[in-house]
């Protein structure tokens, strides 16, 4: 059984930084997309950042604050916060895709860590 612990959220004032964490545990291999994505308050999921062995891409809201890594060896995903403002307030979620070739073996989500900007 895969389980995708998160960590890191909280609250902070505008313009301060935060650094979420995502550790996959339990047997997982193949390991291809790893991402966040965030959920405000009567709006839809969306993608904050996701990264793979190609390279990273990140919406545009967050394009230049955040930055998307990962630590192969622990199967884990970070994703460092600067510059935060209020609107990036929101539940963060991490998800792990695995793949072989072009086909995805498996869809895990964590079940999500607040974040909040305010002062």
């Amino acid at each position: 059984q895969v389980q995708l612990v998160e960590s890191g959220g909280g609250l902070v004032q505008p313009g301060g930084s935060l650094r979420l964490s995502c550790a996959a545990s339990g047997s997982i291999f193949g390991i291809g997309t790893m991402g966040w994505y965030r959920q405000a308050p009567g709006k839809q999921r969306e993608l904050v950042a996701a990264i793979t062995s190609g390279g990273t891409n990140y919406a545009d809201s967050v394009k230049g604050r955040f930055t998307i890594s990962r630590d192969n060896a622990k199967n884990t995903v970070y994703l460092q916060m600067n510059s935060l403002k209020p609107e990036d307030t929101a539940v963060y979620y991490c998800r792990i895709q695995g793949v072989r070739g072009t086909v995805i073996t498996y869809d895990y989500w964590g079940r999500g860590t607040q974040v909040t900007v305010s002062s």
